[in-house]
């Protein structure tokens, strides 16, 4: 007779505990334990002694590397983000957003590995095979070695997997497969670790690349245990503005490549396009009349220099308190910002209102944007504009200088291939470059001064 026991799992962060509580002691969530019942019994063989490792350790440099260990989607913005391709026997995570497009663009990559003659199974726990075919049109894919399988059982994909053995593995989606060692039902933390731990020890004993889907909470966490992120290899996020046409690929965690690496796609009715030059995308966003306020800065995403254009707006406010807005900035940057500027340049904004918007929907962190923003809240206050030819590039200290920025001949040239013919730059980073003016400045008020030229009447 197997043994019942239960216990309470937090929902958020995949706490246990033996009895209830109203709130979370791990990650301060109330009301998200669910009590979930396990069966033990004597003899059953878990995942792990299924897949026990049984090879004796190796001296590194006796280590063989096949050929082919990376394999290239074929799509150059997903090679860029994955650090030049899939790696055979990796396990990555995608998580976005209901209807970003997650589905969409690993039908797309697995009809492209099947043109380098590789064996894909899309395994689909939450469409028919019909449904997966109509979007298969679409988006013009059919091939000879694209497998479809609707299931939601892990026992059962895991047997699929077996017989076909296939190079590439799509699980859409996480949350909804099951296992029949877990009483719980799917979705629940309990499944998605175990779920997870199968494909991980599937994908590493087999040599087998999986690519599975996780949806993602209001708050916009990866829905399930924060193990499943550290259980994986690679964890990409599928951002993207419901009102905007592209998409954006960030890699957030990648053992085999850089981190917060970005590609950007554009949703059509045929499918995701990659963006050869986003610059192009974000500028022409533009404004084709010179307005106070607005600033280009250079910032990177990854490895990926982008332009983007900063918008502030400054006006006065009827209540007694100032609204401090923004979009795409973090909110304490701006508000640093907005005290270095009134006390070391003698801008008042204390009984004025402040809207700061980055266009095109992208979310700007690094602190060399902090520059920009300034520039704009400051040329917006005194009614003056930027010199559209000109890019800001510069972070800013509580005293009013200006410190260095990495990766500055990257930012520059990136600048010059947008056809931009100044640069105000950090004097510690100053350089010679015989195709763009360079303005070195140490402090924030020199800054200003350069940058700046009338309003055009």
């Amino acid at each position: 007779m197997a043994k019942v026991k239960s216990k309470w799992i937090c929902q958020e962060c995949g706490y246990e505990t033996a009895g209830y509580l109203g709130k979370c002691p791990e990650c301060g969530a109330w009301g998200s334990l669910v009590e979930e019942v396990q069966f033990a019994s004597k003899g059953q063989n878990s995942v792990q002694d299924e897949f026990i490792n049984r090879e004796k350790p190796e001296l590194l440099k006796n280590i063989h590397i096949g050929e082919e260990v990376r394999v290239s989607t074929n799509i150059s913005e997903f090679d860029r983000i994955l650090g030049g391709g899939l790696v055979q026997g990796s396990l990555v995570l995608i998580a976005g957003d209901p209807g970003i497009g997650k589905s969409t663009i690993l039908l797309q990559t697995g009809g492209e590995l099947c043109k380098s003659n590789k064996k894909v199974l899309y395994v689909s726990a939450e469409e028919s095979a019909s449904q997966l075919k109509l979007r298969a049109e679409r988006l013009d894919i059919n091939s000879d070695s694209l497998y479809v399988y609707p299931q939601t059982s892990m026992e059962s994909i895991k047997s699929q997997i077996e017989e076909i053995m296939p190079d590439i593995v799509v699980v859409d989606s996480i949350q909804a497969i099951y296992s029949q060692n877990v009483a719980s039902s799917a979705g629940s933390v309990s499944q998605i670790r175990e779920c997870t731990n199968l494909l991980m020890h599937i994908a590493k004993s087999k040599n087998i690349t999986i690519i599975v889907i996780g949806h993602v909470t209001k708050e916009g966490n990866i829905a399930g245990p924060k193990v499943l992120e550290h259980m994986v290899d690679t964890v990409i996020y599928f951002e993207g503005d419901k009102y905007k046409s592209y998409r954006m690929l960030r890699s957030m965690k990648n053992r085999f490549g850089n981190t917060s690496e970005v590609g950007i796609f554009e949703m059509h009715s045929s499918g995701l396009k990659e963006v050869k030059n986003p610059n192009e995308l974000f500028l022409n966003e533009r404004s084709q009349v010179a307005v106070p306020g607005s600033a280009i800065i250079v910032t990177n995403e990854g490895t990926r220099p982008l332009l983007v254009e900063i918008q502030a707006l400054v006006g006065t406010t009827p209540y007694p308190t100032p609204r401090r807005v923004t979009n795409g900035v973090d909110m304490s940057r701006l508000l640093q910002i907005l005290a270095v500027l009134e006390k070391r340049v003698g801008l008042n904004l204390s009984k004025q209102d402040v809207y700061v918007n980055v266009t095109g929907g992208i979310d700007v962190s690094e602190p060399a944007a902090d520059l920009g923003i300034a520039l704009a809240v400051a040329t917006c206050a005194r009614d003056v504009v930027v010199d559209s030819q000109t890019v800001i590039i510069g972070e800013i200290g509580l005293s009013g200088e200006i410190h260095p920025v990495n990766n500055i001949e990257k930012r520059l040239n990136e600048a010059v291939t947008s056809g931009f013919k100044k640069a105000i730059i950090p004097y510690a980073n100053n350089l010679e470059d015989k195709r763009i003016e360079i303005v070195p400045v140490k402090r924030l008020i020199d800054a200003i001064g350069a940058c700046i030229s009338p309003v055009e009447k």
